[in-house]
């Protein structure tokens, strides 16, 4: 299950997986707090690049969100979000929802799987957990509740299933589309700086950057997990998928050897998600190109889009891309593009303008 130092994907089970070298399931780990170290090694096959993927699961980021719900006090950066979404999480399956985590914050594994694509979408995510088989959910779901399950979520598995999609549906509506745009352009930001670290100085650091918790060595990357699970296992012929999220303080992997390889870590920029924003600009660079491009420019020395751009400082899309577009014309921003956003970024000329300027 996803824990919130662990997790496991669904979509490999019951299927024969090769190179599993190591397995130990030792004994269940009663809370979070509690200090083991196991490990989860991944063999990348060949030092590959090709083997490392990186993708958004909106899917996750929906049911990884009910920790906040859960436990407000654990996501304190969330807080402005809990209360702008307040009021209108009145009106949806509170009971359901909140059932499909625990104290514990673990949530079930078939709500939780690799994204197959790397901008995965929430209709195709949900359609494959309506194809989860009756086994699974209800195994799934006993291993978050092993006392017995809430009574939001007894019932014929099938009828269960189609609440909690329902369930999630409106949860999404309500509560995460609107803010979508903001969310996944963070999460898309993060994925664009991981490929300017692996450019710059590697892949090692560049999962080094992930969490303290993983190390590329040689060519294995290990995650230290405060989970009673250990394995090794080969990338080949799956690769190794990395999943950048909002609500996800420490690195997770699948528990299960027989999962596809997968570690969802922490997305950077995080702080400033819920939050308007007016960097301070220096005087001189205000007088040279003006106040709203000196605020772009010092906020652009990290990948960002333009929705992204406009919520931080509490302006229209329509207004930063007019600056943005003679910004770059200028010479002082590059873009890259990741699926359907364009995200900026200080070019040299624009790096030397802001630090000439500081």
């Amino acid at each position: 299950m996803v824990a919130t130092v662990s997790a496991r994907a669904t979509g490999s089970r019951g299927k024969k997986v090769v190179s599993t070298q190591k397995f130990s399931h030792l004994r269940r780990a009663t809370s979070t707090d509690v200090a083991y170290c196991f490990m989860i090694e991944y063999e990348l096959e060949g030092m590959d690049l090709g083997e490392v993927r990186f993708a958004i699961s909106p899917l996750n980021e929906l049911t990884l969100s009910l920790r906040t719900i859960r436990d407000p006090g654990r996501y304190p950066l969330h807080l402005p979000w809990l209360r702008l979404t307040q009021d209108v999480r009145g009106g949806l399956d509170h009971d359901l929802l909140l059932a499909l985590t625990d104290t514990r914050l673990w949530t079930p594994d078939f709500l939780n799987p690799r994204p197959t694509t790397p901008l995965a979408r929430l209709d195709d995510e949900l359609d494959m957990v309506r194809e989860v088989p009756a086994r699974v959910v209800c195994e799934d779901l006993a291993e978050v509740h092993p006392e017995g399950l809430p009574a939001a979520l007894r019932g014929r598995p099938d009828r269960l299933v189609r609440r909690i999609v329902r369930a999630l549906s409106d949860y999404w509506e309500a509560c995460i589309e609107p803010w979508w745009p903001r969310m996944r352009a963070v999460l898309q930001a993060d994925i664009v700086h991981r490929g300017h670290v692996i450019g710059r100085d590697g892949l090692a650091a560049m999962f080094a950057g992930l969490s303290p918790r993983i190390t590329l060595v040689d060519n294995v990357v290990r995650t230290q997990l405060s989970a009673d699970v250990s394995y090794r296992r080969s990338t080949a012929d799956v690769g190794l998928t990395l999943v950048p999220t909002l609500f996800n303080r420490n690195a997770s992997t699948p528990i299960s050897p027989d999962e596809p390889p997968m570690i969802m870590y922490g997305a950077r920029g995080i702080g400033a998600l819920w939050e308007a924003e007016a960097p301070a600009a220096g005087g001189a660079l205000v007088g040279l190109i003006g106040q709203a491009r000196a605020r772009l420019l010092t906020l652009l020395g990290e990948p960002a889009s333009s929705t992204e751009l406009a919520v931080r400082l509490g302006v229209t899309p329509t207004a930063v891309n007019q600056h943005l577009r003679a910004m770059w014309a200028a010479g002082l921003l590059t873009t890259a593009r990741h699926g359907r956003s364009v995200l900026y970024l200080r070019s040299d000329l624009g790096d030397r303008l802001a630090a000439t300027a500081a």
